[in-house]
């Protein structure tokens, strides 16, 4: 099976991050995803990034809500 990562959600969460205008540190949309009562602190956003840790359904809603897209972006459909 190799090392391949199944986890579509990370290289997406860190493209969105970072092409936030400003850029958003990993600390930064960890405080984001606390006001949405999901807790992720910066290294839990680092593995979600590099496929390291999967994302749960609730996660990925608050991903996007912080990060201003759509889930589906996330998720790699069309809206």
């Amino acid at each position: 099976m190799g090392n391949i990562s199944q986890n579509i959600v990370g290289p997406r969460v860190k493209r969105a991050r970072l092409s936030a205008k400003p850029p958003l540190t990993q600390a930064a949309l960890s405080e984001k995803l606390a006001k949405f009562g999901v807790n992720i602190d910066r290294a839990g956003i680092g593995k979600i990034e590099i496929g390291a840790r999967g994302v749960l359904d609730f996660e990925v809603v608050a991903l996007s809500k912080a990060l201003g897209i759509g889930a589906t972006s996330l998720l790699g459909t069309k809206e």
